[in-house]
C-alpha cells in the first residue's frame, strides 16, 4: 500500500460520514478541549479568585450571569426595583430574558437541578448552532471552508459559552437558523423564530435592522433578482414583528414594576460599576464614547486617544464588511446581519470585559478566516483560537479577581 493510499483512506472514511456526524465529532472534540481548560483553570484557582480554591466544573458553569438566570427562574422578576444607597436602580433580574432561564428550570426538574438543565441546553444548542453555521456558509464558500468555520467556531475564544449557564448558545442556534431561513426565503418559520429569539437574549432590534437593510438590498436588485409582492409583505411584517419583540421586554418590565424606564435603568446599573458618574438616561452611542475614554485613560493614553481609536475602529470594520473579498464571499445575509448587529452594539452597549461575549452573534464571520485553503493558515487560526479560549477561561474563571475579568 502506498503512502498516498494510507493517507487518503482516513480522508475517504471522513468524507463518507454524514455532515451532521462530522460536525458532532468536531464539536465533541472541542468540548473535551474546553473541559480540559476548565479543569486546568480549577487547578490554578486560588483564594483570591471569585471561585476560591479548586472549584468544581459545576461551580464554574454556574458563575457570573448564570446566577442571574437561575435567580430569575426560581424567584421571578421583581415587582419593585431594588434601589442603591445613592438612589439609583440596582442590578436585578430584569436585565436577563426569561426563555433560557425557564427552559433550564423545566429540563432541570428532570435532570435534578437548574444547572444541569442549563448546561444541557447550552451543549445541545451549541451543536445545533454548529450545524446551522455549516448550512449557512456551505453554499457560499464550499463544504471544506464551511467545515473549517465550524472548527473555528466550536473551538474559538468564547467556546466556553457552550458549557456554562449562559443564553448565548441557544440564541446562536436560533439566530443561525433564522439567517438560514432568510437565505432560503423560508419566511413562515421566522414568525416563530423571531419571538423565541427575542425572549432568549437581546438582539431582536438588530434583526429588525437587518431585515430593513435586506429589504432595501432586494429592492435595489429587483431587476436582476425578482422581488415578489409576497416577499415584500413578509419582509415588512417580520421587520415590524422584530421591532415589537425588541421593545416587548421593556414594556413588560414597565407594566410589572410600574416604572416606564425599568429595563433601561436596570441595564444602566451595570454601567455604573465602571463609571460612577454615568448619567441615569440612555443616550445612543454614548456608552462607546464613555468606554473609549475610560479604557484609554486606564491605559495612560488619555480620553482623546480613545475617541480617535473608536472612530478608526468603526471605519475599519465598515471597510472590512464592505470591501474585503473574503467577507463578501460569505453572502449578503451574513454581511448585513453583521453590520446590523455591530450598529446595534454601537448604539446601546458600553464596551467592557463582556465585549468579547457580546460579539459572538457575528460568528458567521469565521467563514472569512476559513476561506484560504492553506492548511498551515487554517491550523494557525485554530491554534490562535484555542490560545484565545484558554486566555479567556484563565482570566474569567481561574482568576476572576479584577474589574476587567468579568465574562
Amino acid at each position: 500500500m502506498t503512502a498516498a493510499a494510507t493517507i487518503s483512506a482516513p480522508v475517504r472514511a471522513w468524507e463518507r460520514l454524514p455532515v451532521a456526524a462530522r460536525i458532532a465529532l468536531i464539536y465533541v472534540a472541542a468540548r473535551l478541549v474546553t473541559t480540559g481548560f476548565f479543569l486546568l483553570a480549577s487547578a490554578l484557582s486560588g483564594p483570591g479568585s471569585r471561585y476560591g480554591v479548586a472549584p468544581s466544573l459545576g461551580d464554574l458553569a454556574l458563575g457570573w450571569d448564570a446566577q442571574w438566570y437561575w435567580f430569575a427562574a426560581v424567584s421571578g422578576y421583581p415587582e419593585h426595583l431594588p434601589i442603591t444607597t445613592t438612589g439609583h436602580v440596582a442590578e436585578n433580574a430584569w436585565a436577563f430574558m426569561p426563555l433560557y432561564a425557564f427552559l433550564s428550570a423545566g429540563l432541570g426538574s428532570l435532570l435534578g437541578s437548574w444547572g444541569a438543565g442549563a448546561v444541557a441546553i447550552s451543549l445541545a444548542a451549541g451543536y445545533g448552532a454548529s450545524v446551522m453555521l455549516y448550512a449557512l456558509l456551505r453554499e457560499r464558500i464550499g463544504g471544506s471552508a464551511a467545515m473549517w468555520a465550524v472548527v473555528f467556531f466550536a473551538s474559538g475564544p468564547l467556546a466556553a459559552l457552550f458549557q456554562v449557564g449562559y443564553a448565548e448558545a441557544l440564541f446562536l442556534f436560533l439566530l443561525f437558523l433564522a439567517l438560514w431561513c432568510v437565505q432560503r426565503r423560508r419566511w413562515g418559520w421566522l414568525y416563530v423564530l423571531v419571538p423565541v429569539m427575542g425572549f432568549t437574549r437581546p438582539g431582536a432590534l438588530a434583526f429588525a435592522l437587518f431585515l430593513g437593510l435586506y429589504g432595501i438590498h432586494r429592492f435595489l436588485r429587483r431587476r436582476r433578482e425578482p422581488l415578489r409582492v409576497s416577499e415584500i409583505a413578509h419582509i415588512v411584517a417580520l421587520g415590524v414583528l422584530s421591532s415589537a419583540v425588541g421593545f416587548a421586554w421593556q414594556a413588560i418590565a414597565a407594566m410589572v414594576t410600574g416604572q416606564s424606564s425599568a429595563y433601561l435603568a436596570t441595564e444602566l446599573a451595570w454601567r455604573r460599576n465602571w463609571i460612577a458618574d454615568a448619567s441615569g438616561a440612555f443616550v445612543p452611542v454614548e456608552g462607546w464614547v464613555q468606554g473609549a475614554q475610560f479604557w484609554f485613560t486606564q491605559w495612560g493614553l488619555g480620553p482623546l486617544a480613545g475617541v480617535i481609536a473608536l472612530v478608526l475602529l468603526v471605519g475599519g470594520v465598515t471597510v472590512a464588511l464592505v470591501m474585503l473579498p473574503q467577507v463578501r464571499a460569505l453572502g449578503i445575509e451574513v454581511r448585513l446581519w453583521s453590520a446590523s448587529y455591530l450598529i446595534y452594539l454601537l448604539l446601546v452597549f458600553f464596551p467592557q470585559s463582556s465585549i468579547f461575549r457580546l460579539l459572538v452573534p457575528v460568528s458567521p464571520l469565521w467563514g472569512a478566516l476559513a476561506i484560504p485553503r492553506s492548511r498551515a493558515w487554517r491550523l494557525g487560526v485554530l491554534a490562535l483560537a484555542l490560545l484565545g479560549q484558554w486566555w479567556w477561561i484563565y482570566n474569567m474563571y481561574a482568576l476572576g479577581n479584577a474589574f476587567w475579568q468579568i465574562p
